[in-house]
């Protein structure tokens, strides 16, 4: 894909300022959402939790046998120096791709069985599966492996997001086709996961 179609990330850092006992302290589930804008730094940070590499072998979720079944695509609609659109998150070398642009956050809130408050995050992250990557490896029980590889990936970033400020929620209810097809994935890849982010309200 020509460069002029993505954006490379800052690299995360490998350091914060709040723990991983404040973060799973503080953690909770945010449907309201401030109006301010993300930034490409907390966008680097979230998806490098996600899915980010840590070591030439390694990454931030556990993957059955190594088979990394996960992609991670991020659904923008108000990140500062990033114009809207969806975008597939690429491990190697920490960039997003353009998939598609345009803002497509209302018809993703439709597609996720009318969560209108889904369309006022900054941001949602889409995580979907090509579940024959592990199934080739470990047949029919490889499908349960995907789903727990999923949720590795998802509290990875849910607990990012608290660690940044941020308010997220995991989403499980949405059509599937309706949010394939939005998204433009490849065949064989499956939507598991939706987990809108943004700006918290201050009271």
């Amino acid at each position: 894909m020509p460069a002029a179609q993505g954006v490379s990330l800052p690299l995360p850092p490998t350091a914060g300022s709040m723990s991983l006992e404040e973060a799973l302290a503080h953690r909770r589930s945010a449907c309201e959402f401030a109006l301010g804008a993300l930034t490409l730094d907390e966008i680097s940070r979230l998806v490098w939790a996600a899915q980010g590499f840590t070591a030439p072998e390694g990454r931030t979720a556990p993957s059955p046998g190594a088979t990394y079944p996960l992609e991670v695509y991020v659904v923008a609609g108000n990140v500062g120096d990033l114009a809207a659109g969806v975008y597939c998150y690429r491990p190697v070398p920490h960039r997003l791709e353009l998939v598609t642009d345009g803002d497509i956050r209302v018809p993703l809130a439709d597609a996720a069985v009318g969560q209108t408050w889904i369309s006022r995050a900054a941001m949602v992250v889409v995580i979907a599966a090509v579940f024959e990557r592990t199934t080739a490896h470990y047949g029919k029980r490889g499908e349960r492996y995907v789903y727990v590889e999923a949720g590795h990936a998802a509290q990875n970033l849910l607990l990012q997001a608290t660690a940044l400020g941020l308010g997220a929620r995991p989403v499980g209810a949405f059509n599937e086709l309706g949010i394939s097809h939005l998204l433009r994935l490849p065949g064989g890849e499956v939507p598991l996961y939706l987990v809108p982010v943004g700006r918290v309200p201050r009271f």
